[in-house]
């Protein structure tokens, strides 16, 4: 969960350093989305802005894509066991129960976290705001079926879910 908060009117006023700062939470990884959103302000709504940060990962060349979902941490991972993940993404796996799990538990993600990134070279990402541990279990079953296209639409639209959360979180209209 994000603790600091921003009115929309603050961030359209902001340079453009200070503005890529109060916005680098939206996603994981280097923040060039933030930073190409910021040319298009001012922004009259939180929807706006969702859009257009939106609209930036969408159109981007598929390189980048690639690295902004590289960026992403496994879930239980290495950098969540070892406490190194954003504050945002230790809460948010928190909020699925992810850092309730027993030994047994942990092994079967790391299994399927390997599993994973070696067919599509990308960690899984899901919005584990809106899962428990069954859902997440549950995609990774069903989405190891899809093709490396059809993954990549997915992962992307699963960044997009937990940016829109974590905007509501930082951005107030």
């Amino acid at each position: 969960m994000i603790t600091q908060s921003f009115s929309l009117h603050d961030l359209n006023i902001l340079k453009r350093e200070d503005f890529i700062q109060a916005l680098t939470p939206l996603f994981e990884g280097p923040p060039w989305i933030v930073a190409e959103a910021w040319h298009t302000r001012p922004f009259q709504t939180r929807a706006e802005l969702y859009t257009t940060l939106c609209t930036i990962m969408q159109q981007a060349p598929l390189e980048k894509q690639i690295a902004l979902l590289r960026s992403h941490p496994d879930l239980v991972g290495r950098a969540a066991l070892a406490g190194r993940l954003s504050s945002a993404s230790t809460s948010e796996q928190a909020s699925a129960g992810l850092d309730r799990l027993n030994p047994a538990e942990i092994t079967m993600f790391t299994q399927l976290n390997r599993s994973y990134w070696d067919r599509f070279n990308f960690p899984f990402i899901i919005c584990v705001r809106e899962n428990k541990k069954q859902g997440i279990l549950s995609g990774f079953a069903t989405r190891m079926n899809n093709t490396r296209e059809q993954e990549i639409a997915l992962a992307l639209q699963e960044v997009a879910k937990i940016c829109a959360l974590r905007l509501q979180d930082l951005v107030q209209e």
